[in-house]
């Protein structure tokens, strides 16, 4: 966790709010994330209605669409954390793939070759694409490969979200004058929320039987507080005096300010959180870190979506 700033070392506490581990399983359900194994076959809308099914939740949706072959992580939000999701979709992935060449290469030319692809990229989507085909440039992070088997290779790449692992198999082919496609694809995380700690259908259908059998243990250990989803944002640490504004869409003012990110420079997109933990709204930083522990009077953050319910915490305003 990055190191934080402090402007009040002893901010006024009301006593309203929750810790967010400290919430119900009705209330994580309210507002809640899954991170979810996706089997291959069905599509993440259907694997997505199926957990709805099962939750008894209406309002539910998921986070990067994952093809009907393709498997692995697929984040699933409850109730009011479905609008959280963007944040997700913005969050790099990590991929294992297995691509096939269409003709014989030497190995030493095929790690050689897979070798450029990291860095930035260009890409056009695939014809069966839900957005627009045009250029896109996207960044490889790691491209590690595997295992080579023949014309087997294995690899596993960690990319900007919105590359197409697909045709980056098409693309290496095409680079090695031999042709490649994917023969199979799997996420093995998404943001923050990695396979180790995924569940799969079958876990959240007898969690939620055991739950309502009066055994809440399992369905509380996989259904996470959606602060989760924030997590890759930098933190703003508001007053308690401060969040009801903040709910009824007033931007922060430093004098609202409790302890800052110092990561924090300005335009830069942050998280407000209260002290206890829990997310109130996500804006744009008008100051550095710096200058918001600092500054006397000012706006330290424009407010420019409320996550939290107004009357959580009392109006002081």
């Amino acid at each position: 966790m990055a190191n934080m700033l402090v402007r009040d070392k002893s901010p006024l506490s009301v006593g309203a709010g929750k810790r967010p581990q400290d919430r119900t399983v009705e209330e994580l359900l309210e507002a809640g994330v899954i991170n979810m194994d996706k089997p291959m076959g069905p599509t993440s809308h259907q694997a997505t209605a199926w957990v709805r099914e099962i939750l008894q939740t209406e309002k539910i949706g998921h986070g990067g669409t994952l093809d009907p072959k393709v498997s692995g992580v697929l984040p699933i939000a409850t109730g009011r954390a479905v609008r959280a999701l963007n944040l997700v979709l913005r969050s790099d992935k990590e991929y294992v793939c297995l691509m096939r060449l269409h003709r014989d290469r030497k190995e030493e030319d095929v790690r050689r070759i897979i070798g450029t692809f990291i860095g930035r990229i260009y890409q056009t989507p695939p014809v069966r694409s839900a957005v627009k085909r045009q250029m896109r440039i996207r960044t490889v992070h790691r491209l590690d490969i595997l295992e080579i088997k023949g014309r087997d290779v294995l690899f596993r790449v960690e990319c900007d979200a919105g590359t197409y692992i697909r045709t980056l198999c098409v693309d290496i082919g095409d680079a090695l004058g031999v042709g490649a496609s994917m023969e199979d694809l799997r996420r093995v995380r998404s943001g923050n929320m990695s396979e180790d700690r995924s569940v799969t259908l079958q876990d959240i259908k007898d969690a939620y039987v055991d739950w309502k059998a009066g055994d809440e243990k399992w369905l509380r250990s996989m259904l996470m507080p959606f602060e989760v989803l924030f997590d890759p944002l930098p933190r703003v640490i508001v007053k308690d005096s401060a969040v009801d504004a903040i709910c009824h869409g007033a931007d922060l003012a430093v004098v609202g300010v409790a302890q800052v990110d110092e990561t924090v420079v300005k335009e830069t997109m942050v998280a407000f959180f209260t002290l206890k933990g829990e997310v109130v709204a996500v804006g744009t930083a008008k100051m550095t870190a710096e200058e918001m522990v600092k500054a006397k009077e000012g706006i330290g953050c424009t407010t420019d979506r409320v996550y939290m319910p107004s009357g959580t915490y009392p109006k002081m305003w």
